[in-house]
């Protein structure tokens, strides 16, 4: 099935493409996400008169993908969790964490758009990777203290 991809995907290519892919994923997947058209006479007609708009739009995203990625790159999250023997911590620090702490901030970001090799699980200071966009990523640092527990 051809299709002309109304927007940027990484695995298959940029906006206005047309591309080969199973009917499935098309019919699925692309065209009800409206991420993709099918490749009739008609459709890239469509898609000729809006090219532009869609470029113009695509564009406006990077740079705003750019202006979060410069805000957060400038951020240093601190996380508190509880260490036992050896500074070793209770658990560990994961995405959901720092979405949280972000979200304290007023940032609201995916979860799934945090990139960790793995779970933090000890104490200071580590770097994870947010996705903004397919051309857009953010490396922010992640403090992870100790917990006071003094009550």
């Amino acid at each position: 099935m051809k299709v002309i991809l109304i927007d940027e995907i990484p695995s298959l290519g940029t906006i206005g493409s047309i591309v080969d892919v199973t009917p499935g994923y098309g019919r699925n997947y692309l065209i009800p996400q409206g991420k993709a058209l099918e490749a009739t006479k008609g459709n890239l007609a469509r898609f000729e008169q809006q090219r532009a708009r869609l470029l113009a739009q695509h564009a406006k995203e990077i740079d705003q993908a750019k202006a979060m990625a410069a805000r957060l790159e400038e951020i240093t999250l601190t996380i508190q969790q509880r260490v036992g023997e050896s500074e070793r911590l209770y658990g560990s620090v994961t995405n959901v964490h720092i979405a949280e702490a972000l979200a304290k901030l007023g940032l609201d970001i995916d979860r799934k758009k945090i990139d960790m090799p793995e779970p933090i699980k000890t104490l200071g200071v580590h770097e994870a990777v947010i996705k903004l966009h397919p051309e857009v990523r953010a490396a922010i640092k992640i403090e992870v203290q100790a917990e006071n527990t003094a009550g």
